[in-house]
C-alpha cells in the first residue's frame, strides 16, 4: 500500500468543545468511523501479518479444546507494531485528547491487541485505575491523577455481540471497596455522581475508537457462537498523567527510543511497573 508521512490516520486532528465537555460529563467520548478508510485498511493489513496472529487464527477446533478452548488472542504490551499501528500513538488527534484531558505532563503507559472469536465469554463491569485498587504510598498519592484508555475497533462491533458497556458518570464516583457496578445501577451513588447512573450498550462500526476515563465502569458483552462476524479485534493504548508507573506501564522498548521525536520521547521517560516499586502494600477487594 504506497503511503506517505503526510497520509492521515484519523478524519480529523482535534475534538470539538461539546466532545470534551460529554468527556468530563460522561467519562469517555465515542468517535464512530474516525479512522480513514485508508489507514484502516493498512491497520488491519498489519495485524493480520502478525504471526502469532495467523497462528491463533489457523488452529483447528481440536486444537482449541485440548488447550482449554481457547477464544480470545491477547498480547500486552503491544510492541511489534507496524507503520500504521505505531501512529496510533501520537497521532494528532489523540495528541489534542490528550493534552485537553490530561494537560502536558502525560505518559504513555502500555498497550494490548485482543482478538475475541465467537463464544468468547462476557467481561463484566470494572474500572482499571490501579491507583485506587492498592493501598500503598505511591498509589494513595496518584489516585487522583488521570489514566486514559483509547480503544480501537479496527471491525467494529454491533449491540450484543462483543459490544462495549459503559456507566456514564461512573468516574464521578470515588471507586471505593463498597461502590460495585450493582450498586450503581440500583441508585445507591446517583446522589455522588450528580445523575441518574444506567448502562448504556455502544454499537460502532469499523475504525472506530473511544476515548475512555479509566476510572468509569465498562465492561464487554459476550460473543455469540452464532455471530456474523467471525472475530472482534480490539487495540488499546493507554495515558496517564506524569508521575510513579501505574500497574502495567510497560518497559519501553530499545528501538522506540531510538527513533523517537522528542515529543516522543517525553511520552517514554519514565520507570516502568515493578511490584517491588510499588511496595507490598495491601490490595482491596475490587481490584482487577
Amino acid at each position: 500500500m504506497a503511503v506517505t508521512e503526510i497520509t492521515p490516520i484519523f478524519r480529523r486532528d482535534v475534538p470539538s468543545a461539546a466532545e470534551i465537555a460529554a468527556f468530563h460529563r460522561d467519562g469517555y467520548i465515542a468517535f464512530p468511523e474516525i479512522i480513514t478508510a485508508t489507514a484502516l485498511a493498512g491497520l488491519i493489513e498489519e495485524i493480520h501479518r502478525h504471526e502469532p496472529i495467523q497462528a491463533f487464527l489457523a488452529m483447528p477446533e481440536e486444537e482449541r479444546r485440548a488447550q482449554g478452548h481457547p477464544l480470545v488472542y491477547f498480547v500486552r504490551p503491544w510492541n511489534n507494531r507496524g507503520y500504521w499501528s505505531d501512529r496510533l500513538i501520537d497521532a494528532p488527534l489523540v495528541t489534542a485528547l490528550l493534552h485537553a484531558t490530561l494537560g502536558p505532563a502525560y505518559h504513555f503507559c502500555h498497550s494490548s491487541m485482543n482478538l475475541a472469536l465467537r463464544g468468547a465469554a462476557r467481561l463484566e463491569f470494572h474500572q482499571d485505575h490501579h491507583h485506587w485498587f492498592h493501598q500503598n504510598p505511591v498509589n494513595l498519592a496518584e489516585r487522583e491523577k488521570g489514566y486514559i484508555q483509547v480503544l480501537y475497533y479496527p471491525n467494529g462491533f454491533v449491540r450484543g455481540d462483543r459490544s462495549l458497556c459503559v456507566i456514564p458518570g461512573s468516574h464521578h464516583v470515588a471507586p471505593t471497596p463498597e461502590v460495585t457496578p450493582e450498586g450503581l445501577l440500583r441508585g445507591e451513588f446517583n446522589a455522588q455522581a450528580g445523575r441518574e447512573l444506567a448502562a448504556v450498550e455502544l454499537e460502532l462500526p469499523p475504525g472506530s475508537m473511544v476515548y475512555l476515563n479509566a476510572r468509569t465502569f465498562h465492561g464487554v458483552s459476550a460473543k455469540p457462537v452464532d455471530s456474523p462476524q467471525a472475530y472482534r479485534l480490539f487495540l488499546i493504548d493507554i495515558f496517564k498523567e506524569a508521575g510513579p508507573p501505574h500497574r502495567y506501564t510497560q518497559e519501553i522498548p530499545p528501538e522506540w527510543l531510538e527513533r523517537a521525536t522528542p515529543e516522543r520521547k517525553r511520552m517514554f521517560t519514565r520507570a516502568a511497573y515493578t511490584p517491588d516499586g510499588w511496595g507490598q502494600g495491601t490490595v482491596c477487594g475490587v481490584c482487577r
